[in-house]
């Protein structure tokens, strides 16, 4: 639906040109695009070997604590969210299991029968 009028109100304010002209600016464009494409991974690869792969921290945008905490908490914390209970799965099975209660990681202890 978006396709059709979008392709219509282009049509309508432009006017067409040659099928070679346009085959050659979308190999111009293409080549454009991948160049800048392959350089941003370059720059992407070279932090995270020059450790700025958290640039936050690294600029110091970011506390250490703020570095140190779990995502799970981080999201509770962005959101609101004062009580909650998280999961952690790695693929089909739990790996860990604990509660943020008024914002504080408060993990479970495994009750031991002493017999």
């Amino acid at each position: 639906m978006i396709y059709k009028g979008w392709h219509r109100f282009i049509r309508k304010r432009t006017k067409p040109i040659p099928e070679d002209q346009a085959k050659k600016w979308k190999t111009r464009l293409s080549l454009a695009y991948g160049f800048f494409a392959w350089n941003a991974f370059g720059l992407m690869i070279y932090s995270i070997y020059k450790g700025k792969a958290d640039w936050a921290h690294y600029y110091g945008l970011k506390s250490d604590d703020e570095k140190a905490m779990s995502p799970a908490h981080a999201w509770a914390n962005t959101l609101g969210i004062k009580n909650a209970k998280v999961i952690r799965i790695s693929g089909m099975s739990k790996v860990d299991e604990y509660d943020i209660i008024e914002g504080e990681e408060v993990r479970a202890t495994k009750k031991e029968d002493c017999k």
